[in-house]
């Protein structure tokens, strides 16, 4: 499919702009990659790493077994999901000279990275050059997915993945009725690799169902009902071989859905409904139940944590994607594939809005929604730049001028952030100061790490040494298994906060400010993410601000 545009900003020759546009796609990629190779093992654990890593092992104890231990098949909730990630970084760790918890660090900036060339060749194919350089701008400065890209174990692979299905549905649909088999294994590998990841995959199934209606009815009008129906079953015939492809792939990383036929669904049932307890989690202010969040919370939180800019243009793209439905001008396939991309950025959203699920951690369990947001996003900026070159050209460097603004305000944010990059509230929101008393900042946990390492410069500064046993005791208000990992072996971790000599919590709301010296504290943007109290010689009966649920 021939982009949409080639030119934004007059140049003496429209291969210059395609070059620079390009070259420029691949200096960011390259920039984000050095960056997060410096990087990575500034982020710490989350509450699901110990857990993953476990998942990890069961899985390749399985493999390694010929399918005779097989724990993986039932171990917590975590079988029905794939592990798929947690298996590659633990092969991962075999081969290089990283402690495991930062190779996962390391494998997820890779994958994420992946996921931003993927965003990028998409755009690219659906809007020319400069749409794919806005695209891969618009999400590399994401704060929301960048944060996640190092720490997110199932949601933000499950994101990459769902990028390359979207690919293979694309170029199926430029193909269409002969999709290259190319093509044909995009769409089977991403396939896989979705349904590997999260059963809620499927949807795709959605995307393409719903997308290729105009598409299709192209093809009656112009072929007639009898060849129409010809060629769409050629087309699904020669999918076969990379659906059977994509199903081996989901066997290998996700092996429970194959035990038996009818475990996807029995997954599908089991997510709709799922929450493990009914606790309760600040949003706009209030301490809500999970299973009770109102059908706000999703798109409340999306309008207040994602960049201004992509929100602006994605409005923008949306309205552009749904009025060419309508305008006989606009080729069959270029509304499919723009039906496509605005179902999956805008339908899990709305199914959520409508279902009401439990809702839980922000907005981490649909960071898959974000790419193909900046994919559309992209083109809207690629298309309004286009129409500036024919109608206000005088304009054109004023509107460059502001999406670059509207770049620098998330990069800015980034920058104060890390490495809590995942936290980020737009200015809308007033910033993660504005946000602080009203949603959940870090509920992953991850200050505990920096928390940590303060910790014990504290004690070799002061050149304290430990109990007659050997070891601090330290009481945590938060997840544990990250504190033991970043304090090491010389601490013990617990809840019990009257035998310790220190206490560590962090700044959420279900954590109590203790009266007690302050040894440690991680703050950004004025919010204090985590503090590490001296309580020896004081009775603190509990760290918890309110019951345990």
């Amino acid at each position: 499919m021939s982009s949409i545009t080639t030119s934004a900003i007059e140049t003496p020759a429209r291969r210059s702009v395609e070059k620079t546009c390009d070259d420029l796609a691949i200096i960011v990629l390259s920039a984000v990659a050095l960056i997060a190779g410096l990087t990575f093992r500034d982020y710490g654990l989350g509450w699901d790493d110990y857990t993953h890593a476990e998942y990890a092992d069961l899985l390749l104890r399985m493999y390694g077994s010929g399918f005779k231990d097989t724990g993986a098949l039932s171990f917590a909730n975590l079988y029905m999901y794939g592990g798929g990630f947690d298996m590659a970084a633990a092969l991962l760790h075999k081969v290089i000279p990283l402690e495991l918890f930062e190779t996962r660090r390391l494998l997820g900036a890779v994958v994420g990275v992946i996921g931003l060339a993927v965003t990028w060749r998409l755009g690219r194919r659906l809007g020319g050059p400069l749409a794919g350089l806005a695209a891969l701008l618009l999400l590399a400065l994401c704060p929301t997915f960048y944060g996640h890209m190092f720490m997110n174990p199932k949601d933000a692979p499950f994101a990459v993945a769902m990028m390359i299905l979207l690919m293979g549905l694309v170029r199926l649909a430029e193909e269409y009725p002969a999709p290259s088999p190319r093509t044909i294994l995009i769409v089977g590998f991403g396939a896989g690799l979705s349904l590997g990841c999260r059963v809620l995959g499927g949807l795709a199934l959605i995307y393409a169902a719903v997308g290729f209606v105009p598409l299709l009815l192209e093809e009656v009008r112009k072929q007639g009902p009898r060849e129409a129906a010809h060629r769409f079953v050629h087309v699904v015939y020669v999918l076969l071989p990379g659906l059977i492809f994509g199903y081996l792939v989901m066997g290998l990383i996700w092996p429970w859905s194959i035990m038996e036929p009818g475990h996807p669904l029995e997954a599908v049932t089991y997510f709709s409904h799922f929450f493990e307890k009914p606790w309760k989690e600040m949003f706009d202010g209030a301490l809500v139940s999970v299973p009770d969040m109102p059908w706000s919370y999703l798109p409340t939180l999306f309008a207040l944590q994602l960049p201004e800019v992509l929100l602006g243009l994605l409005v923008a793209a949306v309205v552009m994607s749904l009025m060419s439905l309508s305008r006989a001008d606009v080729a069959a396939r270029r509304k499919t594939i723009l039906l496509m991309l605005t179902l999956a950025a805008t339908l899990p959203l709305v199914i959520a809005m409508v279902k009401r699920p439990a809702l839980y951690n922000g907005i981490r369990h649909f960071i898959f929604v974000i790419p193909p947001m900046t994919v559309l996003a992209g083109f809207a900026f690629a298309r309004t730049m286009d129409w500036l070159g024919e109608k206000r050209r005088s304009w054109q460097p004023a509107a460059l001028a502001v999406f670059t603004f509207g770049l620098l305000l998330p990069l800015s944010e980034m920058i104060r952030l890390h490495p809590y990059q995942y936290t980020h509230f737009n200015h809308i929101a007033g910033t993660v100061r504005g946000a602080d008393d009203l949603f959940m900042l870090d509920y992953w946990g991850l200050a505990l790490k920096q928390a940590s390492d303060g910790l014990r410069e504290q004690l070799i500064e002061r050149q304290e040494i430990p109990p007659l046993n050997g070891k601090w005791k330290v009481a945590v208000c938060g997840p544990q298994r990250p504190a033991q990992v970043a304090l090491g072996p010389d601490f013990t971790i617990g809840w019990d906060s009257q035998s310790a000599d220190f206490a560590m919590t962090l700044g959420e709301f279900y954590c109590k400010g203790l009266t007690a010296p302050v040894l440690v504290e991680i703050k950004r943007d004025d919010v204090v993410f985590a503090r590490v109290y001296d309580i020896r010689g004081r009775s603190i009966s509990s760290l918890l601000a309110i019951p345990a649920p």
